[in-house]
């Protein structure tokens, strides 16, 4: 199934928002209500505005996206019904082609992810426990995250 990606704009924020509600409650149902319900706040207030956000749609419909901060990969949700279609490596093959190497936060208590990332080609840099609150907001959770690097060249 062939999705076509292009650059996130304002019309796109509901379907956006319903991609990211259902791959977040399959991969993060670890997460605290209450966390989940600030990143659900901060994705549109937060995020979108100063991240370089790319959105696969299939049918004019929007039903995954990825969004970047240079080479560090701050999201990446699909519609469930889309996973293991090509549709992530697609939104991660334009990531890449912006901006070669890639760095990717995840928790580890995340297999979908992880599994996504480790047959991309991303190596594990580092593990994360003990986070100062101020850091990346994964770490906010209190969960083990993993730092995982992609590049081309590896």
């Amino acid at each position: 199934m062939n999705a076509n990606i292009r650059q996130y704009q304002q019309r796109d924020q509901n379907e956006l928002m319903a991609a990211w509600e259902a791959a977040n409650s399959l991969a993060h149902s670890f997460l605290d209500n209450d966390f989940v319900a600030q990143v659900r706040r901060d994705i549109p207030a937060v995020y979108l505005p100063n991240a370089d956000t790319w959105v696969a749609e299939i049918d004019q419909c929007v039903v995954g996206f990825i969004a970047l901060m240079g080479h560090q990969v701050g999201a990446l949700f699909l519609q469930p019904e889309h996973h293991g279609k090509g549709i992530g490596k697609a939104l991660m093959d334009k990531a890449q082609t912006l901006h070669g190497y890639l760095e990717v936060e995840v928790f580890k208590a995340n297999a979908i992810g992880r599994k996504f990332y480790a047959s991309y080609g991303f190596k594990l840099q580092e593990q994360k426990c003990d986070q100062k609150p101020e850091e990346a907001l994964a770490e906010l959770a209190g969960h083990p995250v993993l730092r995982l690097k992609f590049s081309a060249s590896q």
